[in-house]
């Protein structure tokens, strides 16, 4: 009740008179429904719990009968009011609200993705625990491109010049789409978003943002929102913002990196570092789970056949399971910090994850490490990308991967697994289907 209070009052301090209801899918996108405010007030909300199980493309699951209701019937919806943003590119004044789904004996949907980030939360509450995350997002802004069959091509800037040499870090290069940057950081201040710092990343055009520490389930709905929010405001400047994992063959990967740590509820403290200022034992136990566990998780970090194409050597992506003091050739980076802000970088999430799912799943990883007391490797020392690749090459061998662990299984839900697993098949089989230009020039006449 207080909920709907709030979201009331909400409403009707910022004159808001549409609703936008949002439901992240499988994929991460937004599906919902557009509702007059006043209608959404009196109203439950309902939507048919198939949009769970559509793939990228719109198809659906060859598993959809078998795992979800027979009648194609809806599923119950119930608002977050921690969620609710104004819509700064709307034409009227509009709102948008995240809401988690129910089933109709009203428990949490097996299939919605914030479920399942709730789920592996409340296994860290139960310990007393509570994680806290910072994502960091990666994105290119590209030319307007209607035609898939051209290549993507970095947008002209001020100078009125594309990008063309490595300008990492580099302010001018940045300062190039300062009309972007500017609109995005009002957007993102008008929506709440604890966006941080920006810098140029090494690729032309390529950017990253920085999110402050905070709450795992809000900035999972905070990067769900600003993916959407980037691409409205690269649209209003005639550009298109991406999200790909490799969006450009000769340009470096885009990741979503996610530093994480462990605070006890009680009190606040890290639970990575001793009263000594020592690395703890579960620090340790933590990351060896990200050791053990990520291979099984990768189909959550790399969710897509594209996301593959990022892990090459010496393009600052990961290709095997070490993890460093303060080493970025590695997997898994530990930041140099004081005893309060003991810290480990998951490298691994391309930009194209799911939050809700690579957050999940990242931190589902540190639980298992801690709860099964797994002891890492030692601290890899020199360039790792030297060392074996290791991770999987495709979305199907990641797959088969995520069906061999009975812990993740537990904790994600058997039917979730079997869902998942089913829409990225589809998602690989229909990419198969594709002839490539390279399968063109190269085995055309020479095969």
């Amino acid at each position: 009740m207080q909920s709907q209070t709030e979201i009331e009052n909400w409403l009707k301090e910022n004159r808001i008179t549409e609703v936008e209801c949002l439901v992240p899918d499988m994929t991460g996108n937004a599906r919902g429904k557009f509702i007059p405010a006043k209608k959404f007030l009196k109203e439950d909300s309902r939507l048919p719990e198939g949009i769970l199980a559509q793939t990228v493309t719109g198809e659906y699951s060859d598993d959809y009968w078998e795992l979800l209701d027979t009648i194609d019937g809806d599923m119950l919806l119930e608002p977050d009011a921690s969620t609710a943003r104004l819509v700064p590119w709307a034409n009227e004044t509009t709102g948008q609200i995240i809401h988690d789904c129910y089933a109709k004996d009203g428990t949490p949907h097996p299939f919605s993705t914030r479920a399942v980030l709730k789920r592996v939360l409340s296994l860290y509450e139960k310990e007393g625990l509570t994680p806290v995350i910072a994502p960091e997002m990666e994105f290119y802004l590209v030319e307007r491109n209607t035609n898939p069959d051209m290549s993507l091509k970095p947008p002209i800037g001020r100078s009125g010049r594309p990008e063309t040499a490595r300008q990492s870090y580099s302010i001018d290069a940045a300062n190039e789409f300062e009309p972007f940057v500017e609109d995005m950081y009002a957007y993102g201040e008008a929506m709440g978003l604890d966006i941080d710092t920006l810098i140029h990343e090494s690729g032309a055009a390529q950017l990253e943002v920085n999110f402050i520490h905070g709450d795992a389930l809000d900035l999972a709905d905070q990067v769900f929102t600003f993916k959407r929010m980037v691409r409205e405001v690269a649209l209003k400047h005639d550009i298109y913002a991406t999200f790909m994992a490799k969006p450009m063959a000769t340009e470096p990967g885009s990741a979503k990196h996610i530093h994480q740590s462990v605070v006890s509820s009680a009190d606040g403290s890290n639970i990575f570092g001793t009263k000594e200022g020592e690395y703890s034992q579960a620090f340790y136990h933590y990351l060896g789970g990200l050791q053990k566990y990520t291979p099984y998780m990768m189909s959550f970090f790399a969710p897509n056949v594209n996301s593959y194409r990022r892990f090459t050597r010496e393009v600052s992506a990961p290709i095997n399971l070490h993890w460093g003091w303060d080493n970025r050739t590695t997997g898994l980076r530990v930041p140099d910090a004081t005893a309060k802000n003991y810290r480990i970088e998951n490298r691994f999430p391309g930009a194209d994850v799911n939050p809700y799912l690579s957050i999940a799943a990242t931190l589902a990883c540190g639980y298992l490490g801690m709860k099964n007391k797994i002891e890492p490797s030692a601290a890899f020392e020199g360039n790792a990308y030297e060392e074996e690749l290791v991770l999987p090459r495709t979305l199907e061998e990641a797959l088969r991967g995520l069906q061999e662990d009975q812990d993740i299984i537990d904790l994600f839900g058997e039917k979730f697994i079997q869902l998942y697993t089913s829409i990225k098949l589809v998602e690989f089989e229909e990419f198969n289907q594709v002839i490539s230009s390279w399968e063109r020039e190269h085995l055309l006449l020479n095969v």
